[in-house]
């Protein structure tokens, strides 16, 4: 062991822990992706759930996950979760008053 240490070609004071940069410092490494498929979805499902359209229905489960997929794990999950549940609820309420499969819109 002790002689890998001494073929050891790294620098030991060159070795920097990485820090991500900061978003304060830097506005333009914030994402919104995450913020407008969370909008769009609440929207589809609205729609969804008013107009029982199955298929705006099934773009807001599709956009919940999208938005749940690009979130960071410091954001709020309480807005997430109910537009996620917002969705389900759009696509159960659309088959449990129509059960029959969804028609193609052409």
């Amino acid at each position: 062991m002790a002689t890998n240490n001494m073929a050891d070609p790294r620098r030991q004071n060159k070795i920097l822990r990485y820090k991500p940069p900061s978003t304060e410092s830097n506005p333009t490494l914030e994402d919104p992706t995450p913020d407008y498929m969370n909008l769009l979805g609440m929207i589809f499902s609205m729609c969804g759930l008013m107009l029982k359209l199955k298929w705006c229905a099934w773009i807001a489960v599709y956009c919940s996950f999208i938005s749940f997929a690009n979130s960071r794990s410091s954001e709020d999950t309480k807005q997430m979760m109910s537009s996620f549940m917002l969705s389900i609820s759009a696509v159960v309420m659309s088959y449990l008053q129509n059960p029959q499969p969804m028609s193609p819109p052409w």
